[in-house]
């Protein structure tokens, strides 16, 4: 992977991490247009850069993440994060194989757009309108709903939205409490992937690969990259919720995942 693959790469997660459109998807098309998905720095890097779009959440809600008054808060990201740390360990090696496999993926996000062209319907009486009001059984219900993304192409962001919405958030709240829940569930992945997971034949942990030729000076830029559009992405995407729901995420969605799955079946 060179700088400007890198860069690019780094760019589509700042813009799909927390949106509804699978930022894996994503990453996996673009690197496998490239050539480049067998790498293994390649499934490090997609993975590692999620460290940028952390940040973004917590910088720009900040006042929140810091508040150390509020227990209450960190209680239920902590309730809310077991499921996928228990069952993201159990599934790891059938996640990385189907992140081989872009087809799977395209459907995935055809699936999803569907639903989201109906969730907003479906959802139309919210009962709970702020985080404070959000129980742990609620939080830890939405965990669950959140470990349906360890299909590469569902969505993390979709994943935890709907499952906020079904529990009684209005459409703002569950998308704020997505991305709060963000922050734990990439942070743990991303210190497993770079610290406890082994890659390739050669079974090297990730900081080993991280410190081979130019990788480490890939991985600071692309987390900087991923830092700076997520928090464009994030603002953006509140108020598009706002105004419109959830119908543009879906119908961009299927058709996204129509060419794509077209794609790979014409050409790969």
């Amino acid at each position: 992977m060179d700088l400007i693959q890198s860069i690019f790469i780094a760019i589509i997660e700042g813009l799909t991490e927390y949106l509804p459109i699978s930022s894996t998807a994503h990453m996996v098309f673009v690197s496998s247009y490239y050539g480049i998905q067998d790498d293994e720095f390649v499934k490090l890097f997609q993975v590692s850069i999620q460290f940028g779009a952390i940040l973004a959440v917590v910088a720009l809600y900040w006042r929140k993440f810091f508040d150390f008054s509020k227990l209450g808060f960190y209680v239920k990201l902590a309730c809310a994060v077991i499921p996928a740390l228990l069952l993201g360990k159990l599934f790891d090696d059938m996640i990385d194989d189907v992140l081989g496999k872009p087809k799977p993926i395209a459907i995935m996000l055809i699936a999803g757009g569907v639903i989201l062209l109906f969730i907003d319907n479906y959802f139309k009486e919210p009962k709970v309108f702020k985080e404070e009001d959000i129980s742990i059984k609620k939080a830890i219900t939405i965990g669950f709903w959140q470990c349906l993304a360890m299909m590469p192409g569902t969505s993390r962001a979709a994943a935890s939205i709907i499952g906020g919405m079904q529990q009684g958030l209005t459409r703002q709240a569950a998308a704020e409490f997505s991305f709060f829940l963000a922050v734990p569930t990439m942070l743990a992945v991303t210190t497993y992937s770079i610290f406890l997971k082994e890659y390739g034949k050669a079974s090297e942990k990730g900081y080993e690969l991280l410190m081979q030729g130019d990788n480490l000076k890939l991985f600071a830029i692309g987390n900087i990259i991923a830092f700076v559009v997520a928090i464009i992405a994030i603002k953006a995407f509140i108020g598009v919720i706002k105004k419109y729901g959830f119908k543009p995420w879906g119908w961009y969605r299927i058709v996204a995942g129509s060419l794509l799955l077209a794609y790979f079946t014409i050409y790969k």
